[in-house]
């Protein structure tokens, strides 16, 4: 039987801006399943990045639930909703949000200062993400000299430092070129194909909504009906060229040369 790690029951979010009220979300009910990789796609002002931010305990609903690891967050206090925030999500923002004045490898070690770890295993930790994101050889670089695919990929590493149960991802190629955006979704596809890691990523590009297991449609508020199946739901990923098969990570067919 598989193993939900969130579900959201009749989820809504209204908000009074002067004297109109607006209803950001409306009766959203979803569940995300351990090692499902989900995105939800929809237009700007449609409710994603209040959706995520009620999903990772930064915003409180109007009204609903969300159970997050079999615990309903919407009942917690303040005093106990930091701690979900810590050991039970990772966030992976547009913006990156790497502290300037530190190392790649200090921002990755930050969410692990107060959990109990010596410096040597928080340093191992850290170490051990770079290496998973492709950035070994980097790790004393300020993000100022990292490019900006790089500094997503710190930020995804730091996002993962407290083996969290989902990792939430706010447009994390918004900010990227062509070529780097399907770097880092191939990055987040890879780590839920090979790590079992659980990810929600809210987008509004569809060809990077495409590459998770399963695609969401989010308007007005309201989540669709319909859902389509993305590239990782395939048992075997093959070139739309040659036919032949390829890895989550690869950008060109290792056979033929296309472009995936």
């Amino acid at each position: 039987m598989s193993e939900l790690v969130l579900e959201t029951e009749k989820l809504n979010k209204i908000y009074k801006l002067g004297g109109r009220t607006v209803r950001a979300l409306s009766d959203i009910n979803l569940k995300v399943e351990r090692g499902d990789f989900v995105s939800i796609m929809g237009p700007s002002g449609s409710g994603k990045t209040t959706l995520l931010n009620i999903l990772g305990c930064l915003d409180r609903p109007t009204s609903g639930k969300v159970i997050l690891d079999g615990v309903d967050v919407t009942a917690l206090p303040e005093k106990e909703l930091y701690k979900i925030r810590r050991y039970k999500v990772g966030f992976v923002f547009q913006t990156f949000n790497l502290l300037p004045y530190l190392s790649a490898l200090e921002n990755v070690e930050l969410p692990m200062e107060g959990t109990g770890k010596s410096k040597r295993e928080m340093r191992e930790r850290a170490r051990e993400l770079l290496k998973l994101v492709g950035l070994a050889e980097r790790e004393d670089h300020k993000p100022f000299r990292l490019s900006a695919g790089e500094q997503q990929r710190v930020a995804i590493a730091r996002a993962l430092a407290n083996n969290p149960s989902i990792i939430l991802a706010d447009e994390p190629t918004g900010n990227l070129d062509a070529k780097t955006k399907y770097e880092i979704v191939r990055l987040l596809g890879k780590l839920n194909a090979e790590q079992g890691t659980t990810i929600v990523m809210v987008t509004h590009d569809g060809a990077i909504a495409s590459h998770a297991r399963r695609v969401l449609f989010l308007s007005d508020g309201k989540l669709l009906a319909k859902e389509k199946m993305g590239l990782l739901a395939k048992e075997k990923l093959v070139c739309p060229a040659c036919g032949r098969e390829v890895q989550v990570d690869h950008a060109f067919c290792p056979h033929c040369g296309r472009k995936l």
